[in-house]
């Protein structure tokens, strides 16, 4: 399991899904086109959520967006897979 605190060091810029935009929530990462943070997403999924309830959670993702974000961060992480 990823350690909740740890989520927020990877390093999202190599992810295709995510961007950097400077004056867009604050220059976070975010999911391309989007607002959204990838960290949440990842920790309501280490949690205990699967991936229909997070895409509840975020309509506006697909559930293939949500594996692949949770997919990359185990792989920064080397943990297991959705």
């Amino acid at each position: 399991m990823i350690d909740r605190e740890t989520v927020s060091d990877i390093d999202w810029t190599s992810c295709e899904l995510i961007e950097r935009v400077p004056g867009k929530v604050s220059g976070r990462p975010v999911v391309r086109g989007t607002r959204i943070l990838p960290d949440p997403i990842v920790n309501s999924y280490e949690l205990g959520d699967n991936l229909d309830e997070i895409h509840e959670g975020f309509p506006t993702l697909s559930i293939e967006q949500i594996k692949r974000l949770i997919d990359f961060a185990h792989a920064q992480r080397g943990q297991r897979n959705p």
